[in-house]
């Protein structure tokens, strides 16, 4: 599928995904740390978080800040949970 200036059409779930891959590369290249894609379903992000976010005391505002922070810019009606 592609627009009306020929660029590829990508699902919600497909643009979320890759805001994630970009968000998860920062953290873990800069605080060793990691999220990943669960599931999108009702507009809720299911993420798991791995390496040093893994009880750390900040992931609360990595969560809100880096990953749902991300998110909303471009998809205000999303809410992030984590899985753990």
């Amino acid at each position: 599928m592609t627009s009306e200036h020929n660029h590829p059409v990508h699902s919600k779930e497909e643009q979320i995904k890759g805001l994630l891959e970009r968000v998860s590369a920062y953290i873990e290249q800069y605080h060793g740390g990691s999220v990943e894609f669960l599931s999108l379903k009702d507009d809720i992000l299911d993420v798991r978080v791995g390496g040093a976010c893994l009880g750390c005391p900040l992931l609360p505002s990595t969560l809100q800040g880096w990953v749902a922070g991300t998110i909303n810019q471009f998809f205000p009606e999303i809410k992030v949970i984590s899985s753990d």
